[in-house]
């Protein structure tokens, strides 16, 4: 991994007369899942919009190591983005006509990846979320689960380091959010992942290694269990 921990100091963002973020300042251990939590309109998502360099903050800085990314130009922002950040969203965003393969290996493509070095790895990752037998399934053939891990494959392909995620297991049964939640901790454990996740589920709180608790747009409190 590429830098040992995420910071965000005196965030302010508005959208109009709305001040939706009043001045966050968190850090996220790294090889952790972090969880972030409140209630809706609290500014979570938001948050991570902001950390993971999708939406400028008005004020204030977010770090990845010694990197200032909001220093950097919108291009060179969006260079930092593919290289060392992961996103999976509660709607899974695979693109239809592609693959599960072609999707997860199309971070690493943009990223200047020849094709064949991309697919071989996006197999690879896709066995690690389970996915072996489904490399040439196109999302409509898949269930929620599994599209939701394809998702998981394409935020990893590019070795990031961190993966943002924003309620993902929002839209899932039981089953599939416990597997889903499974993964990203044996993410964390077994190749040294951090994982920063928006959340309603209070079951997946209560098993992450940090609790930021957000409400009207400050950190009220920083759980460790």
């Amino acid at each position: 991994m590429g830098i040992e921990v995420l910071k965000a100091k005196d965030i302010h963002k508005r959208f109009g007369a709305l001040e939706v973020l009043r001045g966050i300042s968190l850090e996220i251990a790294p090889h952790a899942v972090t969880a972030i939590v409140g209630a809706s309109g609290a500014g979570k998502t938001t948050l991570l919009q902001v950390l993971g360099t999708l939406e400028r903050p008005d004020s204030g800085e977010v770090t990845y190591g010694d990197t200032r990314v909001y220093a950097l130009s919108d291009n060179e922002l969006s260079r930092f983005r593919n290289r060392h950040i992961g996103f999976v969203f509660q709607l899974h965003r695979l693109l239809p006509e592609f693959t599960a393969q072609e999707n997860v290996a199309l971070p690493a493509m943009i990223g200047g990846e020849p094709r064949g070095e991309a697919m071989r790895r996006a197999a690879e990752l896709l066995e690690v979320v389970g996915l072996s037998e489904r490399l040439r399934h196109r999302p409509s053939q898949l269930s929620g689960g599994e599209r939701q891990r394809v998702a998981v494959a394409r935020a990893l392909i590019n070795n990031p380091d961190v993966i943002l995620a924003d309620e993902p297991s929002g839209s899932l049964d039981t089953h599939n959010k416990n597997e889903l939640h499974r993964l990203f901790f044996d993410l964390a454990a077994d190749r040294g992942q951090t994982i920063v996740i928006v959340t309603h589920d209070e079951q997946l709180a209560a098993r992450a290694h940090h609790v930021l608790h957000i409400n009207d747009g400050l950190i009220v409190a920083n759980d460790k269990h």
